[in-house]
């Protein structure tokens, strides 16, 4: 991966003013495809993801959760470690851009690159997982771009609609990542 012609982004705290475009971007299907979300319509409502990011915000939800802005400020999606072990040292990573403006340009990429180092030098984590449905060609792709391994097959993981989807456990360690 040659990290020096990514997209410019950066991650930042979340506040109130990103309810409306995450409650936007949860309304598109093709956004919410391969996320974890209830099989209703719309997924939350604006009250629900007001809720959300306030829990997101005060860190009481325990996401380290951020959104993420392009070069020139536009918010285009968010980025999180959850499910952070600090005894082992390692953190589940979850994305979306929402955005669809922003698909295929990179931006993942970037947004992963800096999440990835905020775990493995701020958070001090050895290892960052994550769980990908095993039809999400693109998000697999960029996921090995980034670095990840395959770590296995996680059977019937996800009810997605009226059945079940395997998923993919992928993970990438601090040295690994720290020597690419």
């Amino acid at each position: 991966m040659n990290r020096s012609t990514l997209p410019k982004v950066s991650l930042r705290e979340l506040t109130p003013a990103d309810v409306e475009d995450r409650y936007q971007w949860c309304l598109d299907v093709d956004v919410t495809r391969h996320l974890n979300m209830p099989n209703k319509y719309p997924p939350f409502s604006r009250e629900e993801t007001r809720q959300w990011v306030e829990m997101c915000i005060s860190r009481s939800n325990g996401y380290e959760q951020m959104a993420i802005e392009t070069g020139d400020g536009v918010h285009i999606g968010w980025i999180d470690l959850k499910n952070i072990d600090k005894l082992n040292k390692h953190g589940e990573l979850g994305i979306a851009i929402g955005n669809r403006r922003y698909w295929g340009k990179g931006y993942g990429l970037a947004a992963m690159k800096a999440m990835l180092e905020y775990g493995f030098t701020k958070l001090h984590l050895n290892k960052i997982w994550l769980r990908v449905e095993v039809d999400n060609d693109q998000a697999i792709k960029s996921y090995r771009r980034m670095g990840f391994v395959e770590e296995g097959v996680l059977r019937q993981d996800r009810l997605r609609g009226d059945g079940y989807v395997d998923r993919l456990r992928m993970s990438i360690l601090r040295d690994e990542f720290l020597e690419s």
